[in-house]
């Protein structure tokens, strides 16, 4: 059963802490790494088959296996995908920039080029359940930025086929290439490079602890777009709320993962009794009881906070992965807000509405890292260069001036660089 707790019961550091796995995951994946830069393929179909079942011959998708998968699925969930897609295209859109130019006419040009990356690698998660939305989630920022060529990964079932609603999803998204591999493997194998997979520039997407370990570990080498950690929601509810209703949305992040946290405060003892009381009915209504059980029970909470700006205050300080805030006015309370991955506003707002089809993205900083982090967006796909001209008048005015600031830091070749151009320097 989930606890009941005021607060100063537990400090907000502790809210969303999570047992340490006892498995030395960081060994475990530098091991595995190294392996796959030295053997490449070989070592992707052995790792497949060691922790995934299937037994390769062949790690990329075809064209057949993508054109079949979407003739076996559902004509109405083939709708569904197109219009979430249209709504994550239509948010990001807005996120695209330009470069710009700086001349006033004195000889000077300054400004900033924007381009997209050359190559990124999508990490989608496999294992026990397929999620087709973060291939829309992660797959339609890098086309809107320009991104030449999207490598997706993802690791097949026992059978050797990836989920069909995943390669659906991948085909509406315009991933250009698919390979069947997951794990630590997988993100070895997008960094590095093997005989099939490609070396990309950016590796996004979640997964489990082992592929974020993998992630941490390849950064440096190619770039990523976060530590993502297990699932989080927060939810800051006021008297008036559902009970029902709240108890849903914690049970939702629940269900993911039993490291997952869920977690509600609430200026109301009656409120988090009856949300204890129905998650509780509620859980043996799920798919995934174990799973959300064993999440709730170990990391799930409720905070009795004295009012709703001291649960605001709690969220600040958490930073939560998703953050919603059931009361009657949250616009009222929305600029209060500041650390937050995303802030599902209203009663009738639950997150799965983000997870799927809204359009803002669903891949967030995790375990308070949006504190300093943002959601996934067009920005995680392209890089910017500057760019600077002087002519000679121009350089001759600015001289003396970039020489006295070299001379000041000890570094006479700047300033003999400057100098050289417009004195008569031996």
């Amino acid at each position: 059963m989930i606890r009941i707790l005021k607060t100063g019961e537990v400090s907000n550091e502790e809210i969303f802490s999570r047992a340490v796995p006892a498995v030395d995951v960081a060994g475990v994946v530098a091991g595995i790494i190294d392996d796959v830069r030295k053997r490449g393929d070989e070592a992707l179909l052995e790792y497949t088959e060691k922790f995934d079942k299937a037994k390769l011959t062949e790690l990329a998708v075809s064209e057949e296996e993508i054109k079949e998968a979407f003739e076996e699925v559902d004509s109405d969930f083939i709708r569904i995908l197109k219009a979430a897609a249209e709504n994550i295209r239509d948010f990001h859109s807005r996120q695209v920039r330009t470069g710009f130019m700086i001349d006033d006419g004195d000889g000077i040009i300054l400004g900033q080029k924007i381009m997209p990356v050359e190559k990124a690698g999508i990490y989608v998660p496999g294992g026990t359940a397929a999620y087709p939305s973060t291939v829309l989630m992660d797959s339609i920022p890098a086309k809107l930025a320009g991104v030449p060529q999207i490598v997706m990964v993802t690791p097949p079932g026992k059978d050797g086929k990836v989920s069909a609603a995943i390669l659906a999803a991948a085909k509406i998204a315009g991933v250009d290439r698919i390979f069947k591999v997951g794990g630590a493997q997988a993100i070895a194998a997008l960094a590095y490079g093997t005989e099939s997979i490609p070396k990309v520039d950016k590796i996004v997407g979640p997964g489990n602890a082992f592929v974020a370990e993998a992630k941490k570990q390849v950064f440096g080498q190619v770039s990523i777009d976060m530590i993502a950690g297990p699932s989080e929601i927060l939810c800051v509810a006021d008297a008036a709320s559902n009970a029902t209703h709240v108890a849903a949305d914690l049970l939702s992040q629940a269900e993911h993962d039993k490291m997952a946290s869920a977690v509600l405060v609430t200026d109301s003892m009656d409120l988090a009794m009856a949300v204890q009381a129905e998650i509780e009915r509620q859980l043996p209504l799920l798919k995934r009881e174990e799973i959300a059980r064993a999440s709730i029970e170990t990391n799930g909470k409720i905070i009795v906070a004295d009012s709703i700006a001291e649960a605001i205050d709690i969220a600040n300080d958490i930073a939560p992965e998703h953050l919603e805030l059931c009361v009657d006015d949250p616009f009222a309370w929305a600029d209060d807000i500041r650390n937050a991955g995303s802030v599902f506003l209203g009663r009738y707002c639950p997150e799965a509405v983000g997870d799927y089809y809204a359009g803002p993205n669903h891949t967030l900083p995790t375990s308070g890292t949006a504190r300093f982090a943002s959601p996934l967006s067009v920005d995680d796909f392209i890089k910017k260069t500057q760019y600077i001209y002087y002519n000679e008048n121009a350089l001759s005015s600015a001289a003396k001036d970039i020489a006295a600031f070299a001379v000041k830091e000890g570094l006479t070749g700047h300033a003999r660089s400057a100098l050289i151009r417009t004195e008569d320097i031996e």
